[in-house]
């Protein structure tokens, strides 16, 4: 097992774009599978990880998250770093990923900083019986499917913007229903060296889907935080 890089060229080296369309879901759970301390991801967070989330944002074409997080986690704005903006704009990138919220509600608030500080209008993925919402004001609003979330149209919706290079954070209903939908890719999971307890749930929840096999691309370490990434 290795350690994980401390470099910027390292980290890329161990989480590339890839060749073609890719959807890569990023998690973090504790060692006996908690997703959140306390319903925040942040009691979860230790040496490395942080660097491993700003490098798989920085070389996505755009985010997806789910309204339920952009609420609990309170989202800022995707800015990313000065030097993670160079390198997106030395290897031909825009400056900015694209931000997609998922929501079938559009209870978003115009105000949070991920919709008033945005350095590109975010795009908020919904169905067209969702109800009117401000949001449309602050946001490109998108409806893919009638009375439902249509997850594979809005991916394919991406693909045809160029945005070919999808990452997830969740939450667990997002991944749950993406992977039922047999849209994901890779799982960058950490694991924390916690045992956590309680009540707290698995990073996915969602309808029963046959088990899909993956491979192991990387296992790797740094004080104890586990690194690992799984591809089809």
């Amino acid at each position: 097992m290795s350690t994980l890089p401390d470099t910027l060229t390292g980290l890329v080296e161990r989480y590339p774009r890839t060749p073609g369309p890719t959807l890569r879901v990023n998690f973090i759970a504790s060692a006996d599978g908690a997703v959140a301390v306390e319903g925040l991801s942040a009691g979860l967070q230790g040496p490395g990880d942080k660097e491993v989330f700003d490098t798989l944002r920085m070389v996505c074409d755009g985010l997806i998250v789910a309204a339920g997080t952009v609420r609990a986690e309170r989202y800022d704005a995707l800015r990313l770093t000065p030097g993670a903006r160079a390198w997106r704009v030395a290897h031909g990138l825009p400056e900015f990923p694209l931000m997609v919220i998922v929501s079938g509600s559009l209870a978003l608030d115009p105000a949070q900083l991920i919709f008033s500080d945005a350095p590109i209008r975010p795009i908020v993925l919904t169905h067209h019986a969702a109800p009117a919402s401000p949001i449309a004001g602050v946001a490109e609003v998108i409806p893919v499917g009638d009375r439902a979330v249509d997850l594979a149209a809005g991916v394919r919706l991406l693909h045809e913007r160029g945005a070919t290079q999808l990452l997830c954070e969740g939450g667990p209903a997002l991944l749950g229903s993406m992977i039922a939908a047999d849209l994901v890719d890779e799982l960058c999971l950490t694991v924390a060296p916690l045992l956590v307890g309680g009540r707290a749930g698995r990073i996915s929840a969602g309808p029963p889907t046959p088990p899909r096999p993956m491979s192991l691309r990387h296992a790797l370490t740094r004080d104890d935080m586990l690194f690992l990434r799984y591809g089809r």
